[in-house]
């Protein structure tokens, strides 16, 4: 039986959801699998209904693709889906930097240094969950330190989304290494109050990631020719 944990107050076609959601951006369930409602229902003790609405949910998401007379599939992923979002986020991180040097109070730059200690332990713990986790809460400490509610909401979408990938991307140690000192960069012009060096080292962070996913074939780690 999958892991739903009964005791939270929740619609039960919310937790169906969120449980299948989860399994889906951390790679669990692979792209290209297809979403059979009995085997679903079975596996997390419940009815097919709420896995039913689940998918339609995932669906709106963008998760999964339901074909007409074949069934709801989970959604294939390629480093072009990675790179499209990639360059919206790029000027962003980099504005979301920018008005964070101004506006951060000392407790909240201290909370970005925490975030990346953490995930430097993760890094050396070889803790991949850790390392993501940490990873996405660095940026998202800084986007909220811009004290900009609709850039806020817009790069945290973006986290969202890109968060699938991140399970696929940080395989290579090499990168999640590479992201220590571009996180050093970025931490230490905001210490510094360089509004102009945190815009530019948080762009150079995202390009570096576009760079680094385009010399991969797919995400499995095969190199190009």
């Amino acid at each position: 039986m999958l892991n739903i944990n009964m005791q939270q107050h929740k619609p039960l076609r919310e937790l169906v959801y969120e449980e299948l959601r989860l399994l889906i951006m951390t790679g669990k369930i692979k792209p290209g699998t297809r979403m059979m409602e009995i085997d679903l229902a079975e596996s997390m003790g419940v009815s097919r209904t709420p896995v039913r609405e689940a998918i339609r949910q995932l669906e709106k998401d963008g998760l999964v693709t339901i074909e007409p007379r074949k069934g709801a599939y989970v959604s294939d992923i390629s480093p072009q889906d990675l790179d499209n979002m990639l360059v919206v986020r790029e000027p962003l991180e980099g504005l979301a930097a920018y008005l964070a040097t101004q506006f951060m109070s000392e407790e909240e730059i201290e909370a970005v240094k925490a975030a990346n200690d953490e995930y430097e332990a993760a890094l050396r713990d070889g803790d991949m969950e850790k390392l993501i986790n940490m990873d996405t809460h660095f940026h998202n400490l800084i986007t909220q330190g811009s004290h900009n509610q609709y850039l806020t909401d817009i790069l945290q979408d973006l986290q969202e989304q890109v968060l699938r990938f991140r399970y696929i991307y940080f395989k290579s140690n090499k990168r999640a290494e590479d992201v220590v000192n571009e996180h050093r960069m970025i931490l230490n012009a905001l210490k510094s109050g360089n509004a102009e060096d945190a815009r530019k080292f948080s762009i150079e962070h995202i390009v570096n990631l576009r760079e680094s996913i385009t010399k991969e074939d797919d995400f499995h780690g095969k190199k190009k020719a």
